[in-house]
């Protein structure tokens, strides 16, 4: 998360609270250290927030404060809300984190969105494999070390190029270069017996890959409608 985002952050848990937030608990829900947390607190007192109190005690805000209206109409903010409700199916914990905080800043400008709900049966959530991490290593292109069991059981070890997640109903794909098989390839996270994140990158060749799966692959794999 961005420094600018984060504040924009801190500043809606501040206008939600009921009673003053300490800091460990604003570092808990953004997943930050409390030293952060400080910082961006003096931060954004300097920018003329109004943000009261001090480390130990909590910190409240000036009722009133407002922030700038995201320019939605009402059918493509209620569209984000089901969006942004769904994620839960997903079993990606730290989607879901950020679907939460999109959704109180959306209901800042939009309140009628709450009532619209949607239904988080889903992939349980993801415990064998960090989701957020693999994301990551997805955007910066770096190379995945996997302990698999195949729908047969058969283990075996791999090392991959993450390309895509693909979020299904009852789990979750990662669509990925394997260096074993020389060839593209699907894994399933609920097979994944063990992982880390290798030294190595593969930069600037995911871009190629994921456009191959796209057109050999992709169609075959899963069922998506373009907007």
């Amino acid at each position: 998360m961005s420094k600018s985002s984060r504040l924009f952050e801190i500043i809606q848990l501040l206008r939600a609270a009921k009673a003053p937030l300490l800091a460990q608990q604003m570092a808990d829900s953004l997943e930050v250290s409390k030293r952060t947390i400080y910082r961006d607190i003096a931060t954004l007192q300097a920018m003329q927030t109004p943000i009261y109190g001090e480390a130990g005690i909590g910190y409240v805000m000036r009722k009133g404060y407002d922030l700038p209206p995201l320019n939605l109409d009402v059918e493509e903010a209620e569209a984000i809300a089901v969006g942004l409700s769904l994620i839960a199916r997903t079993g990606d914990v730290g989607l879901w984190r950020a679907a939460g905080r999109a959704a109180r800043k959306l209901n800042e400008v939009a309140p009628g969105t709450r009532r619209l709900v949607a239904s988080s049966w889903g992939v349980a959530d993801i415990e064998t494999i960090n989701l957020g991490t693999l994301r990551r290593a997805i955007r910066e292109e770096q190379k995945v070390t996997l302990s698999y069991q195949d729908a047969s059981g058969r283990p075996s070890n791999r090392t991959i190029w993450p390309l895509a997640l693909i979020y299904y109903v009852d789990a979750v794909t990662i669509a990925a270069w394997c260096e074993l098989r020389a060839a593209l390839r699907h894994f399933r996270l609920d097979r994944v017996q063990g992982w880390s994140l290798a030294e190595e990158h593969f930069t600037g060749r995911g871009a190629a890959l994921l456009a191959e799966w796209e057109a050999t692959q992709k169609p075959e794999t899963v069922l998506t409608r373009d907007f």
